[in-house]
């Protein structure tokens, strides 16, 4: 009598070793928070975690750190998820610190740097020694030098040549007073491999990633909302088109692609056929250097 084989999907093998360190965040660490925007990679960790600790209830927090110039769609989404699944929500506002003076808004309104010493700050406060993120090595070459367990000093700070090895999928958790670990279940995942996840688990995202109307203008070579965070200047001309968002960030900076994609099939074949990752094709801030993004996480930025 042979003995059957077990064979896992790639869908399959990627849930099962993000549940993996899902589990070991919380085994090894003692306040471990789950940072959470609404956006697809965060809506896919969420899931993780509440297969991971199925059927009791998700064991951390949920963290935002509202810049204050966020799609609406997108909120609302957050707020259903975290009333629906009966989450601890914290947030970290990034509108209260510039009330308060702690930091500085920057002359092109943007507000993705200033992120930083509010979610440090939001860490300290609630003295996390761990977060949990769903940055992916495929977005940028910052994020494909970081490891799983990313160990960030008493200042929050990220120095890409004191990491710690990884083997055999063991990880190390250990941290002094005042030090924390960022951690990445999602690091191995495409973005291709989140939609067709997100479309075999049957798991909702908000309505602003399918192709839509909306009204925008160019501005770069990226097609900008107009809003009330993203106005056009004196000479830019809006229209509206077809279009749909791969990632939703700050929306002064946060541009949307020409798309017809409106169901999740169609996502996954654009995304298949695709040559430029989500924030190179969308993200202004990622195209200020090529070490933009090197930069902010060595300041802190997630």
């Amino acid at each position: 009598m042979t003995n059957p084989t077990y064979h896992l999907s790639e869908l399959d093998a990627l849930e099962a070793e993000a549940i993996h360190i899902t589990r070991e965040v919380v085994a090894q660490m003692e306040r471990p928070a789950l940072l959470f925007s609404g956006g697809k990679d965060s809506i896919v960790l969420l899931h993780i975690a509440i297969r991971a600790f199925a059927p009791g209830p998700v064991p951390f927090p949920v963290v935002h750190i509202d810049t204050g110039h966020n799609f609406p769609e997108v909120i609302e989404f957050r707020d259903r998820m975290v009333e629906e699944y009966d989450l601890q929500l914290v947030v970290g506002s990034v509108q209260e610190a510039i009330d308060k003076g702690t930091v500085r808004e920057e002359p092109n309104g943007s507000r993705n740097r200033i992120q930083t010493p509010v979610l440090l700050d939001t860490i300290e406060k609630n003295r996390f020694d761990a977060c949990m993120g769903g940055a992916r090595r495929d977005e940028e070459k910052a994020r494909a030098k970081e490891r799983v367990f990313s160990f960030r000093d008493e200042f929050g700070q990220w120095d890409p040549r004191n990491q710690r090895p990884e083997l055999w999928n063991l990880y190390n958790g250990k941290v002094h007073p005042g030090e924390s670990i960022r951690v990445f279940p999602l690091s191995n995942w495409t973005e291709l491999d989140i939609w067709s996840y997100i479309e075999s688990r049957d798991i909702a995202v908000p309505s602003i990633y399918f192709a839509h109307e909306r009204e925008v203008f160019d501005r770069n070579g990226m097609w900008m909302a107009a809003n009330e965070f993203a106005v056009p200047r004196e000479g830019d001309e809006v229209v509206t088109k077809m279009v749909r968002y791969r990632t939703v960030g700050d929306a002064t900076l946060t541009a949307a692609v020409e798309s017809d994609a409106d169901t999740l099939d169609k996502i996954i074949e654009e995304t298949a056929a695709t040559r430029l990752t989500e924030r190179g094709a969308t993200r202004g801030d990622d195209r200020v250097s090529e070490a933009a993004m090197e930069d902010r996480k060595k300041e802190g930025y997630f």
